[in-house]
């Protein structure tokens, strides 16, 4: 704490204003007081909770599982709680109940012969459970996370202790009176979602919530609920900013991802895209063509769509491929100075032989029939092509739910986050061979580092809100389809994005996506330190962590870098990815008495979770651990507090020497 006498006359006359704006929120010196004697009390309090999650890529199930259970946070609270006193199948149930109370709950009634017994004994053993999680919060930051309806009598089970004689019959009383007014099951509710809350302090999502999966749009809504989150956003993140503002290859790259996924439930079902023009059009194009080529990803949609619907994605898969690869060849020409001629293969292609030309090759290609491409002029639009994409922009801009989970983004989003020693950005900070920091070009100004990382962040918010300047949204625009996949970007960072060569082609090197400098560079701890000082990280346990590039742990890669300073935790949410990494993700504890990484295994589905207790299978590595617990002072939020009470300090003064008159 501050000592009052260290603050001279000249700095309370230089703040005067401030502190007379200061003293209407604490009128009196009481009023200073106690709020110091508050934040003082909280600075002792032990840190929070973080989790960090990245890549869930529409996986709604796992990720609210992961929510749920807190990445195993919950099991190990319970363990800790009830050890040897309950057996493990009990213990089990407990953490099911907590994770899903309304859906086990009911499977409950079903087999229970004596329920006021169970709803006694289960009410018991979720106050002991709330006790331990809300220790480490102050009784008002609680309070303040309290169901409005069971408010008072929480606060009574949880501050109360019935070990006492006098205190045991009243907390039973309260539990009685509870079920015998048939409240129990609301009660219940109301608790499990409360130790769901205050398990996690704070959520950190590194990235890619967006394609593959089939609900971006659930985990979003989740998101907008919850109680403090951020998010660093992802390449294909910023794909859909890019196509909710407006930008039509953004557009057409969002529809071929959900296509190439078999994943329409989150264009139809979460933002009621329209996609019958594109049907319609697929449908009349590629009536006699199988479209083999296009048909969804097998082992990812199966099971999900019969073989006339497969085909008919496949022909819409086709048809928006064609349009998506004429759109970005439009950016490309207005752009020279994002040298991406080479994604230009339109005009490479000898049509009466059925083969690409580039760079003195000749490649067979897979498909020649291309009957919207005019090879006398490969990249126009046909009429119908045009009419496609303006009805696909008029539903994209107008979707009600795509503007809100977008604004959502924005808020609590951005390319990169300082946070408590922790340096999170999704993919990479463009670096040269020799690890300095790349000068990418925008516009006519040269950027590196944490300025190129400010830099298209700014572009990515102008191509969305910006009504005004009409010369700069068009740019930023642009831009943001260039961060989507362009080789300098920071949220992308390889040679080129290899669609037309995936598809079309066979030739293994033709289709390679050379990553770079950062992700040959990134084991290096100089490097590592290099990029954590450019952003103002500094100090003993410092990290940076990423996703973006999934750890194919089935080969023997580890997530940790360059000595445990870098974290790249993607491990494979997306089950597109469980295949290339053996595992289904992993995700990352910071408590007070260090830092967890968790190894996650697939995840079956809620249903097996509520009625067999399956929870997913995690192992958990000890990254750093603390001899001493790390307080809240010792956070980025410590630092936020001391600076207050150092203020109310200076309050406390200018009252006592008369500068500043009470309120009383």
């Amino acid at each position: 704490m501050t000592a009052q006498n260290s603050i001279t006359p000249e700095s309370i006359a230089n703040d005067l204003r401030y502190l007379q704006l200061l003293s209407k929120s604490f009128p009196t010196i009481a009023d200073a007081a106690t709020e110091i004697i508050n934040l003082e009390a909280i600075l002792n309090l032990p840190k929070g909770t973080e989790h960090f999650l990245t890549d869930i890529h529409g996986e709604d199930e796992a990720f609210r599982h992961v929510l749920k259970n807190a990445s195993g946070a919950v099991k190990r609270k319970v363990n800790e709680i009830f050890g040897n006193t309950l057996r493990e199948t009990e213990k089990k149930e407990i953490c099911t109940l907590i994770y899903y109370p309304e859906e086990k709950l009911q499977l409950v009634k079903e087999r229970e012969t004596d329920l006021d017994d169970w709803y006694l004994i289960t009410l018991n053993q979720l106050v002991k459970v709330c006790q331990n999680v809300s220790s480490k919060y102050t009784r008002s930051k609680v309070r303040k996370s309290l169901p409005k309806e069971f408010s008072y009598i929480i606060q009574e089970l949880l501050h109360e202790s019935s070990i006492e004689p006098n205190k045991h019959a009243y907390i039973n009383v309260i539990i009685s009176t509870m079920i015998s007014i048939k409240r129990a099951d609301e009660f219940i509710i109301a608790m499990c979602n409360l130790i769901q809350r205050l398990t996690i302090d704070s959520l950190h999502i590194v990235g890619d919530i967006y394609d593959r999966g089939p609900g971006a749009h659930i985990i979003m809504d989740t998101l907008c609920d919850y109680h403090n989150f951020d998010i660093q956003w992802g390449n294909h993140d910023i794909l859909w900013m890019g196509a909710a503002a407006g930008n039509t290859s953004c557009i057409a790259n969002v529809i071929r991802m959900s296509m190439r996924y078999g994943n329409l439930n989150t264009l139809e079902d979460g933002y009621s895209i329209n996609l019958l023009p594109l049907a319609t059009f697929a449908m009349d194009t590629y009536a006699d063509d199988p479209c083999t080529l296009f048909l969804p990803k097998t082992g990812v949609a199966d099971g999900n769509y019969n073989e006339k619907t497969r085909r008919l994605i496949a022909q819409m898969h086709k048809a928006i491929t064609i349009i998506q690869l004429k759109l970005e060849a439009a950016i490309i020409d207005r752009h020279p100075e994002f040298k991406m001629e080479n994604r230009k293969l339109f005009d490479k292609i000898d049509y009466e032989r059925g083969i690409l030309i580039y760079e003195g090759k000749e490649y067979p290609l897979r498909d020649t029939n291309l009957p919207t491409i005019d090879p006398s002029d490969p990249y126009r639009l046909t009429v119908e092509e045009e009419e496609l994409i303006k009805k696909l922009h008029h539903s994209f801009v107008n979707s009600e739910k795509l503007k809100k989970h977008m604004r959502c983004l924005f808020t609590y989003g951005g390319m990169y986050l300082v946070c408590n020693s922790n340096l999170l950005y999704h993919a990479s900070v463009p670096l040269n061979e020799d690890g300095n920091f790349k000068e990418v070009t925008i516009g006519k100004k040269k950027y590196k580092g944490k300025k190129l990382m400010d830099k298209v962040d700014q572009l990515i918010r102008t191509a969305y809100f910006d009504e005004d300047g009409e010369k700069d949204k068009s740019f930023a625009l642009d831009y943001i389809w260039y961060v989507w996949c362009g080789p300098d970007s920071p949220s992308f960072d390889k040679s080129k994005m290899a669609t037309f060569e995936r598809y079309f082609t066979t030739d293994k090197e033709l289709q390679k996506e050379s990553k770079g400098f950062y992700y040959k560079m990134r084991d290096n701890e100089e490097v590592c330190n290099r990029i954590l000082e450019e952003f103002g990280v500094t100090g003993q346990h410092t990290h940076i962590i990423n996703g973006h590039v999934p750890v194919k742990t089935i080969k023997g890669e580890q997530p940790m870098k360059a000595g445990g300073k870098l974290l790249v935790i993607d491990g494979g949410f997306s089950k597109a990815y469980q295949p290339e990494t053996g595992i289904a993700g992993y995700t990352l504890i910071y408590h007070s008495h260090g830092m967890q990484l968790v190894q996650h295994e697939p995840f079956m589905s809620t249903q097996e979770a509520i009625s067999e207790g399956q929870d997913i299978i995690s192992t958990t590595f000890v990254i750093e651990f603390n001899s001493q617990r790390m307080m809240v002072k010792d956070t980025d939020k410590g630092q936020v507090l001391e600076a207050q009470i150092y203020d109310l300090q200076k309050l406390l003064v200018a009252y006592r020497n008369g500068l500043i008159k009470e309120k009383v």
